[in-house]
């Protein structure tokens, strides 16, 4: 009976030690973005209040995101998103020890950085294979306070991956400074991908 029950036990631990460690969140996001790697796909806006009471940037225009620059294993990923004939764009992902790191790389048709540019967030929880969410960071903060633009201070971005979409959205709390709140969200369609567009501006 004894020697059974040792078996038993050994049978299971080894069956234990023989299961993949379950892969993390951020990982598992970064991994299903990575499988559309040197694609692009054209998107639609869903969301977008309040409507901007100055000439929108995005209604009306052609919108396509590229995926490139994918490391392998995937530890950081290139999304330029293109509006038209305005290739400023790249949204930068990467792993951190902690989570996920997103930051908006804006470019000048010269190449040269925008005065607003690399700002983003750490995700600030676990999120999920198809959600990650980051708030803006203290840097970023700084750099909206400096370019006159505190309506940004209370960002939040969120990304998407599900096997028929990708999304994109930025999201404000009502408060003092945005008593409206905002919601901005692009959805592209990964059914079909479509040309490839040019390289972004400064790349």
């Amino acid at each position: 009976m004894r020697l059974s029950l040792t078996l038993a036990i050994a049978l299971a631990c080894s069956a234990c030690a023989s299961m993949p460690a379950p892969v993390a969140p951020a990982d598992a996001f970064l991994s299903a973005i990575a499988a559309h790697c040197g694609k692009a796909y054209a998107g639609r806006i869903v969301g977008n209040t309040p409507k901007p009471t100055t000439p929108d940037a995005f209604e009306g225009k052609t919108l396509v995101m590229h995926v490139r620059g994918c490391d392998a294993p995937a530890s950081r990923i290139e999304i330029p998103f293109h509006v038209g004939d305005d290739h400023s764009r790249t949204w930068i992902l990467t792993r951190t020890g902690a989570g996920l790191r997103l930051k908006h790389d804006h470019r000048h048709e010269d190449g040269s950085p925008d005065a607003v540019t690399m700002y983003g967030g750490d995700s600030a929880t676990a999120g999920s294979a198809s959600r990650q969410e980051f708030p803006v960071d203290a840097q970023s903060i700084a750099m909206f306070e400096r370019e006159g633009r505190s309506v940004s201070v209370e960002n939040v971005w969120a990304m998407e991956i599900h096997p028929t979409l990708f999304a994109y959205e930025l999201a404000r709390p009502r408060s003092t400074l945005n008593p409206e709140g905002r919601l901005f969200r692009v959805e592209f369609d990964l059914t079909g991908p479509v040309a490839t567009p040019p390289t972004p501006w400064g790349w």
